[in-house]
């Protein structure tokens, strides 16, 4: 087993990170993941939280809202739906989301309003966070 592994950290407006992480973790939509190098082949949706990376011996963290992660023995690649820095992740920012979230959630029905429940609670948990 090496040591490392790629890991790359994009949006739609950007790629925040790209670089030889020895762990990254992952809010899974079933839970929290940590990917390591020779990680099993793996496809999994994001829920809103924080990815965090062990990258030269310190942690980069960034707030992603959604999206998927992507994971082999080689590297773990995350496409956010949206994802900043946690430094720059401010309550505002998540308000928004929070307020659109809850939104949504009044129009749904069944399974879709389970989703749209669970969504506000994971944004409201990651506002908690910060």
């Amino acid at each position: 087993m090496s040591g490392t592994m790629q890991f790359d950290l994009v949006s739609p407006e950007r790629s925040l990170a790209s670089g030889q992480a020895s762990s990254i973790l992952i809010p899974g939509s079933d839970g929290d993941m940590v990917a390591m190098p020779d990680h099993a082949p793996v496809v999994t949706g994001l829920r809103p939280g924080i990815v965090a990376a062990e990258i030269d011996g310190g942690v980069q963290e960034y707030v992603v809202t959604g999206g998927f992660a992507q994971i082999t023995k080689e590297g773990a690649t995350v496409l956010a739906d949206e994802a900043l820095p946690k430094a720059d992740a401010t309550s505002e920012f998540l308000d928004v989301r929070i307020a659109a979230a809850r939104e949504s959630q009044g129009g749904s029905a069944g399974a879709t309003a389970d989703e749209a429940a669970k969504r506000v609670a994971d944004l409201e948990t990651l506002k908690g966070m910060l």
